[in-house]
């Protein structure tokens, strides 16, 4: 036998367990043979336990080794998390993803201080959360060099931690914050007095119930040569409210990033995200957009209001004739509802009304949209997604395999997209859509310039509509107002186009307005208009208009002058009744339709 020890490779093979024992056992009878046996088994398994525990613990001190030397070269704190008790409230302060994502764990939370170990301190982002961190528990913080190994223990607590949710599609900002900035976010145009007062996560939560509380559809928080600018469009108008610090932006920018599951190590590309205000009455869905620019990255959050899409049909804002024509069409079994304008302009809103009004149980409803801004309940919703090479003319051919009895399409983009659509018009559906043009005269020619048959255009169109949306008047501060003369001739020459015979044209004679107040009141945060209604032409198909389409060479102008002679209320027309109802002013209409 040798004398030479064992190496670790003999001792984990059958050489190795021969050497374990020294020497090779004797002969003995079956059973005392037996027994050495088994005894020999167990002793040389227990001992290959233990070598390769003693394996594991060398390899994993070397690893922590090497961390503890980088920590003291990068004179940082370390620490080894193996077996240390990390709490489910420390967890929860940073989202799963983020954690992964920048090696990152939180592994203390105390109230007044929380601890943070990463694997690589050298990462910009690791200070930004930390940031964020302070600012948003009103803590001390401080960060410690991990080894990967620890990182992947931490991480793996998070399946264990209780009550624990994964987030899923940002952070939801509770009833509880917004109430809590309610009043004092009252009045916006004070706005930037409160944020000079909270942290920074309590001036990201100030913005949103102040956008909220003075109803705007878009936040832009825009970083600026000498400061952080802050703007609310409220009914279509943007409006300055606050101006922010710039030294506050690092931290300001992480918030938005956080709350919206965005990348905060990403400056120089856009990114999307979203994230969910649960209120007690309703759910607001913050849409956020990140762009670059020379100052800063600027930040969109667009506040879709689940309210906004319970609008009525009889809401939409069509009165008269046009009402009446449009309730008409809707009522088909088949055909083409398209309507036109501007982004903005509300057509996606009248697209839900109209289905809103169609969505009964002995219907099929399905909707091709880019992307799904709102959920109805009863509707098939479609999204699309290019990157996947899933576009409307893809969806809308599916769509008819489907056996719907009413189709929506997002908007027609293309020929093969208004090919299928209007072959679905053809065949017994019903499909309402969009298209952008300036007004319902133009929609045909758009058609026509996409290379859409004449022969297939013409029978499956039952209207268009073109519309805008105006703010309307605040009932508790409008006032009176008389125009100059210039603008009076102006409102009588476009009123005395209609014609006479036509029911909803109003008396020249008795003319009277309506105007904002110019101080404003409460109740429209001081701008004298709240709230926003559309004001719309409707062409419905007439056997004069079908013709012209047969014959391939119309104009918008033309167009224009059939339906009108059909008796069309333009928009500017509608615009100038409702401002005699005391609606909305003249201005305003002016504004909007030209």
């Amino acid at each position: 036998m040798s004398n030479t020890a064992p190496s670790i490779e003999d001792l984990l093979s059958n050489k190795g367990k021969q050497g374990l024992t020294g020497k090779k056992a004797a002969p003995t009878d079956d059973k005392a043979d037996k027994k050495t046996k088994k005894g020999k088994l167990a002793s040389e398994i227990s001992a290959e336990e233990m070598l390769a525990k003693k394996l594991k613990k060398i390899t994993i001190g070397d690893e922590e080794e090497k961390v503890i030397n980088t920590a003291n070269e990068q004179n940082v704190d370390y620490i080894d998390l193996a077996g240390f008790p990390i709490s489910a409230e420390a967890l929860r302060l940073i989202p799963e993803n983020i954690c992964q994502e920048q090696k990152i764990i939180c592994f203390v939370h105390t109230g007044e201080e929380v601890r943070i170990g990463t694997t690589n301190t050298n990462n910009p982002e690791i200070e930004k959360i930390s940031h964020s961190l302070e600012d948003q528990h009103n803590v001390n913080s401080k960060v410690y060099l991990i080894s990967e190994r620890n990182l992947q223990l931490a991480l793996a607590l998070y399946a264990k931690a209780p009550k624990y949710k994964k987030p899923v599609s940002g952070v939801e900002v509770s009833e509880e914050e917004m109430n809590k900035f309610q009043q004092i976010a009252k009045n916006f145009k004070e706005l930037g007095d409160h944020l000079k007062k909270v942290s920074t996560t309590e001036m990201v939560t100030l913005i949103i119930a102040a956008g909220v509380q003075a109803g705007s559809s878009d936040l832009h928080i825009e970083a600026g040569k000498e400061a952080i600018t802050v703007r609310f469009r409220v009914d279509g108008v943007l409006h300055e409210t606050a101006s922010i610090d710039k030294k506050l932006w690092p931290k300001v920018i992480s918030r938005m990033k956080l709350l919206s599951g965005l990348k905060m190590n990403i400056t120089t590309a856009p990114q999307d995200g979203r994230f969910t205000i649960h209120l007690s009455d309703q759910e607001i869905d913050v849409r956020v957009s990140t762009m670059p620019t020379n100052f800063g990255e600027s930040v969109v959050m667009r506040l879709l209001k689940s309210s906004s899409i319970s609008l009525g049909f009889e809401d939409l804002g069509v009165t008269g004739k046009s009402f009446e024509n449009l309730k008409y069409q809707t009522e088909r079994p088949n055909g083409m509802i398209i309507t036109t304008g501007p982004t903005g302009s509300g057509k996606t809103t009248t697209l839900y009304a109209i289905l809103n009004k169609l969505n009964t149980e002995d219907v099929k409803i399905i909707t091709l949209e880019d992307p799904i801004e709102y959920k109805l309940a009863g509707l098939n919703q479609s999204q699309i997604d290019h990157s996947k090479g899933y576009s409307f003319a893809d969806g809308l051919r599916s769509i008819l395999r489907q056996d719907p009895d009413i189709v929506m399409v997002g908007e027609m983009r293309d020929l093969e997209t208004a090919d299928v659509a209007i072959n679905a018009a053809l065949t017994g559906h019903m499909v309402i859509s969009t298209i952008h043009t300036n007004s319902a005269a133009g929609a045909v020619p758009r058609f026509l310039a996409m290379g859409v048959k004449p022969f297939l255009l013409a029978p499956a169109l039952n209207a268009i509509m073109g519309q805008r949306l105006i703010r309307r008047l605040c009932k508790d501060c409008k006032q009176e107002q008389k125009l100059d003369d210039k603008s009076m001739a102006r409102v009588k020459e476009i009123l005395g186009q209609i014609p006479e015979d036509h029911p909803d044209r109003p008396d020249l004679a008795k003319l009277s307005f309506m105007g904002p107040s110019e101080k404003g009141c409460d109740t429209c945060n001081g701008l004298g208009y709240k709230g926003r209604l559309g004001i719309y032409e409707i062409m419905a198909m007439t056997e004069e208009i079908e013709k012209v389409i047969l014959s391939g060479k119309v104009s918008e102008y033309d167009m224009l002058q059939i339906a009108i002679k059909n008796g069309m209320i333009t928009m500017v027309q509608d615009g100038i009744i409702k401002a005699l109802a005391g609606i909305t002013s003249i201005e305003e209409v002016f504004r909007v339709s030209e």
